[in-house]
Order: structure tokens, then C-alpha cells, then sequence
């Protein structure tokens, strides 16, 4: 879509019409009601649970901002809808936005834009306070029962089976009568890892989720193939977002949290209970999926295992993959980002027939800025295609050779890419001749890797490069690949309370010699899988496959592929308790990628780059500032 101009340039010329269903005009909802009218409130709902142990039931709070007239027309209307642990604690948004609250605790801003843009367009926003957060009752979970349950009871209450009440304690019920039942649910992070839990109940009235940059599984979030990806526990970031009432209840929740998360990379119960993904055949709810290839925070698998679990469902599906880390769509590609969310909520809350289900189903970030569409995705066409590995090299012939490496955990991807190149101790790299013509990968792809170690321990990295110059975002900068301005645009309507105003972005670029565009890790002794860890015996060989992240990236003619593969990837990855010297056999190791056109788009001889003492510039990177990043959820 083309980008548009700030909203409120765009509801200077309004039409004339009234009524929820009057609001449609032109294939799009209009901005026909007054959002400094608008029904702003406080609902405590019921979620039959007891999760701080009080002996009563947790009511969680519900702030809600609708249109007053439709109601008093005797109109219904759908709901917007974010679950969040972060109103109180930490904001959301480019702006780190709260929610705040009159002297009567009747709330005043909503964050993010989505109120002020879509009230007055016929839409109620709901922004829930998950469990143990802010105003709610009971205790954090981290993506459990407790966290999925506390937004569910909301959808069940906007569709009349839950209970809901006027204050937190007491008070009258609730009835809302003033809604249709349609749910669309939203967000960033953990808020769109709920609505993925959310929707992987079932839920009835739930018609569309949009998460973005969301966990689908948390063991992924935490960990890969048995390597521990992040230091701590659940317990840590539940003790970040929940409230002073919830911390002096909850000791016990947080001892089950760290208990049930094993540091060894088992899987676990805990983990069962938080992958969505096993559930997604449950999912009736259309999905638009939204996610930066160079996400570190939430790594890749989260949304390509998703997407992948949903086309079994046959739900609508649209995707948006940028080049960003973890950002939010509003803050790479607001106009058209704007325009497509309120065509996708037009359609699916409101039946308006605008036809953005038979649009192309995917938008991807080629360079800064710069985008182009699939009508699937992957890509048409797209094969999963073995390349093989010989000293230096990929190849489509027989595997065959050795190569190793010591694991050095001081060193990570940007040190390997730079001196790809050249023979160095800590990492093992195959690469291809300059390519005849692009290849393209799209989709997630595996590694398998017939490996000896030389102590009782080892972890391992896969990584894939484009070797060749390119200007691509700074995505481990300290936006993630944007730079905030000091100018605003707005996006609907003002209060003084509220404003609609946002501090505009750019893109924060580089120019540089190789880009890292996927990546795995593993435990090898997760080899036999995760329920266990097996005994390493050194000088023993063990054959482990994991995943290489989803990802859509072109590697161009005259570039060259190359895999890299080494130890711990520092900054990214926790260090084995040893540091072995692995001894790779690639006659028995191979890559599956997702090729668009199949094997036949690589060049049917290949062979190792010149090895030169020069190294390649990479991203302007602070590992320690990439660090602290990836340890902020939000």
C-alpha cells in the first residue's frame, strides 16, 4: 500500500454518516465519532482462578475506551484488545508509554496509538493488566495458565461468559452490553506471545490476532536445542513486571518458575505448557504475523515454527518480515503499517469486504526501506535443498574431509564474519564461488553436523552469510535498526490525557561487507533430543540436527554464501561448561535450506574463497550493549 499522511491530516474531510455500521464508507471504517466522548473505564473480570493464594478468585483489570454513540444508538461494536504485564512497570512503545489515571482511577492515556486511531472509528480498545501487573489480582506466570487465562476471561466476558465487576474488590457486575463479542487481539513481545496463547485455546469471539516480534514457544525463547540461550530463569522476569501486591504472594509461583526450567536445556512440563505451537490446530482466529529477520531478542524460530503449525489450520494468514531486531512495525513502516492493520481489523471485526484477504499474503524488508510481496509464503517455489560440505567449501557433490575448531566464548558471529576469510582456530566456514545468479532462501532451514568433541561438553553455532557489500539497518545499533527523531506525526485524535502524537523514526543503516541472515544453536548432548541430556564421550562421534531461523533473504549474483560453524557465540549464546576442539566429518554433514527454485539455483561446482588476511566490515557492534538488548523482553 502506499504510504499515507498523518490520520489526523486524513479526518479533517470526515463524512457526514453515523451508526457503528455507517462508519464504513469506501471499503473503510471513518473516523465519524468523538473520541473526547469516548466511554473511558475500569472492568475487574473474573478468572475462577487463584493464583495468589487469598482464597478468593483474581479479578484482572480491563481498561476500556469506546465511542459512546453507538451504544446510545443501540449499536454493538468489536473490540481491540492488548494483554500486557508492562502498563505499570516499564511502558510500552518507542516511548516507554503508561497508563495513567485520574484522580478516581478512571483511566486517561491508553499507550500506543491504537485508541486514538481507531475509537473514533467504531472500535472499543481494551488494554488488560495480565495477572500479578499493575491493578490485577494473582500472580505472573510467564506465558502459563495464569497469563493465558487472565486475557482469555476477558474475550469470555466480552462474549458473556465471564463475570466482570466495578471495582477490583466487591463492587457491582458488569454486563457489556454495549459489544458485539468480536475480539481482535494485539501487540508486542510478551503482549503478542499472549495473544498467540490466547489463540492457541480456541477461544470463541477471538476472530484475529496480530503478533508481533511474539514468542510461540518459550523453550525458544530461553533456550535452542538444549543450549541455554539466556542466563536466569522465568522467575526473573516474572520478579521485573509484577506488582508490590503480587511480589509479597507470588514466592511460591516464582520458585515453580525457576524449578521448572532446568538450566541443563531439558525439556520440561513447564515448557510443555508454554508452547503454543503443539496447540495451534486449536487456532480458529486469523493471524497476521510481524517479525524482524534480526530479531535477538525473540529469536527467529518463534514466528517461522508458528506460521509453519498454522498452515495445517487453514486460518488466514498474512506476514510481514522486516530487517529490524526487535521493533514495532508503527516504528519502521508507520503509514503503511497503519493502513494495512485497519484494513486487516476493517475485515476482520467489522465483515468489511475491503479484499486485504486476497492481497499478497507476504511483505519483506529487502533493504532498508525498501520492500516487495509474495502471494505466499515461503515463497513460491521454494524446495528444501541439501548443500553438502568439503573443506572450505558448499557443494552440491558428496560431503567429504574434516575441519574443527576450538571453542573460544569471547568471540561470536560478527568475529567469525569478519575474518571469514581467513583460517582461524575458534570457527570452521564453507563458503560458495561468486554467484552466477541470486539465490534466495525462504523459509527455515536445518543443519546436521557428525561431530567428536574433545571434553564432556560443547555447544554449537550455525551461522549463514552473504558475503558481499550491502547497506543493510544497524540492527545490533541502539534502536534495532532505527533512529528516533525529534519530530512527531499524529495518528487519529488528542486528549490532553492522550495524545495521538508520535515521535517520528528513520532508519538507522550501515554499509557493510557480509550480513549474517540466519542462525542456530544447539547442546550436542541434546543430540538424541531434549527430554534428557546424554553423557558426552570425548573422541566419540554424535550426529545432532537443529534449526537455522526462518528467514527471506536474497543473496545476490557476484556475492557468496557461506555457512560458519563454531562454538559458543558470545553475546548470544551461554558457553558450555568446557572449551572443547571439535572435529567436524563433512561427509556426514549437510545443510537443508529453503531454496527458492530447488538445488539447481546453485552453481554445480563450487569452490573456497582465497583465503586473505583482510578483514570484512561488519555492523558498528557492541556486544555488550547487544546484551543488555536481548535481556529486555520488551
Amino acid at each position: 500500500m502506499a504510504l499515507l499522511g498523518s490520520a489526523t491530516a486524513r479526518a479533517s474531510s470526515r463524512p457526514t454518516a453515523a451508526g457503528s455500521a455507517g462508519t464504513v464508507q469506501n471499503g473503510a471504517s471513518q473516523p465519524l465519532y468523538s473520541y473526547a466522548n469516548a466511554v473511558r473505564e475500569t472492568v475487574w473480570v473474573d478468572t475462577g482462578l487463584d493464583g495468589d493464594g487469598n482464597g478468593r478468585t483474581d479479578r484482572v483489570a480491563a481498561d476500556i475506551i469506546r465511542p459512546s454513540e453507538p451504544a446510545a444508538a443501540g449499536l454493538k461494536i468489536p473490540v481491540i484488545m492488548d494483554a500486557s504485564p508492562y502498563y505499570s512497570c516499564c511502558g510500552r512503545g518507542n516511548e516507554d508509554q503508561l497508563k495513567t489515571y485520574d484522580a478516581q482511577g478512571k483511566p486517561l492515556q491508553f499507550p500506543l496509538f491504537y485508541d486514538n486511531y481507531f475509537v473514533s472509528r467504531g472500535y472499543a480498545v481494551v488494554l488488560v493488566d495480565l495477572a500479578g501487573t499493575n491493578r490485577s489480582d494473582g500472580c505472573v506466570d510467564v506465558g502459563g495458565p495464569s497469563d493465558i487465562t487472565s486475557a482469555k476471561a476477558v474475550v469470555d466476558w466480552l462474549n458473556g461468559r465471564a463475570t466482570g465487576y466495578s471495582a477490583r474488590t466487591g463492587g457491582s457486575s458488569v454486563t457489556p452490553a454495549w459489544t458485539n463479542g468480536s475480539v481482535g487481539m494485539i501487540g508486542k513481545s510478551w503482549d503478542g506471545t499472549i495473544a498467540n496463547g490466547v489463540a492457541a485455546t480456541g477461544v470463541q469471539g477471538l476472530k484475529t490476532i496480530v503478533p508481533i516480534s511474539a514468542i510461540s514457544s518459550w523453550y525458544d525463547y530461553y533456550r535452542s536445542d538444549g543450549a541455554p540461550l539466556y542466563s536466569g530463569t522465568p522467575a526473573d522476569l516474572a520478579g521485573e513486571v509484577e506488582s508490590s501486591t503480587a511480589v509479597s504472594h507470588c514466592s511460591a509461583v516464582q520458585k515453580q518458575l525457576a524449578a521448572g526450567s532446568p538450566s541443563n536445556g531439558n525439556w520440561s512440563s513447564l515448557w510443555q505448557q508454554r508452547d503454543y505451537v503443539a496447540s495451534a490446530a486449536n487456532v480458529k482466529a486469523s493471524v497476521f504475523v510481524v517479525h524482524g529477520m534480526q530479531d535477538l531478542n525473540v529469536r527467529d524460530i518463534n514466528f517461522s515454527q508458528w506460521w509453519t503449525a498454522l498452515a495445517q489450520t487453514g486460518v488466514d494468514r498474512k506476514i510481514w518480515l522486516s530487517q529490524t531486531g526487535h521493533v514495532d512495525p508503527f516504528d519502521y513502516r508507520r503509514g503503511a503499517w497503519v493502513d494495512t492493520l485497519h484494513s486487516w481489523f476493517d475485515h476482520y471485526l467489522l465483515g468489511v469486504d475491503n479484499g486485504i484477504q486476497n492481497a499478497p499474503v507476504a511483505d519483506i524488508e529487502r533493504a532498508p526501506d525498501t520492500w516487495t510481496q509474495d502471494a505466499t509464503w515461503p515463497a513460491p517455489g521454494t524446495v528444501t535443498s541439501t548443500v553438502n560440505l568439503k573443506p572450505g567449501a558448499l557443494t552440491t557433490a558428496a560431503g567429504s574431509g574434516t575441519a574443527s575448531f576450538t571453542d573460544n566464548p569471547n568471540l561470536g558471529e560478527d568475529d567469525w564474519a569478519a575474518d571469514v576469510n581467513s583460517t582461524t582456530k575458534e570457527k570452521t566456514a564453507f563458503t560458495t564461488g561468486a554467484l552466477t545468479q541470486d539465490l534466495r532462501m525462504s523459509g527455515g532451514g536445518t543443519i546436521t553436523l557428525s561431530v567428536k568433541s574433545s571434553t564432556k561438553s560443547a555447544h554449537l553455532s550455525a551461522v549463514l552469510v552473504d558475503l558481499g557489500p550491502a547497506v543493510i539497518r544497524n540492527y545490533e545499533g541502539a534502536g534495532a535498526g532505527i533512529t528516533t527523531l525529534s519530530t512527531r506525526s499524529c495518528w487519529g485524535d488528542s486528549t490532553a490525557g492522550d495524545s495521538a502524537c508520535f515521535l517520528d523514526t528513520a532508519a538507522d543503516t550501515a554499509q557493510v561487507g557480509y550480513t549474517i541472515f540466519s542462525r542456530g544453536w544447539a547442546d550436542l548432548g541434546h543430540y538424541a533430543g531434549l527430554n534428557q541430556t546424554a553423557t558426552i564421550t570425548p573422541g566419540t562421534s554424535y550426529s545432532i540436527t537443529f534449526n537455522l531461523a526462518g528467514t527471506d533473504h536474497v543473496v545476490p549474483a557476484g556475492h557468496k554464501l557461506a555457512l560458519i560453524v563454531a562454538g559458543t557465540d558470545n553475546g548470544l549464546l551461554n558457553p558450555a561448561s568446557t572449551k572443547p576442539t571439535i572435529t567436524v566429518d563433512l561427509a556426514h554433514s549437510s545443510l537443508h535450506l529453503p531454496l527458492v527454485g530447488g538445488a539447481g539455483t546453485l552453481p554445480q561446482a563450487v569452490h573456497p574463497a582465497a583465503l586473505t588476511a583482510t578483514p570484512l566490515r561488519g555492523l558498528p557492534s557492541d556486544r555488550a550493549v547487544l546484551s543488555d538488548r536481548t535481556a529486555d523482553f520488551r
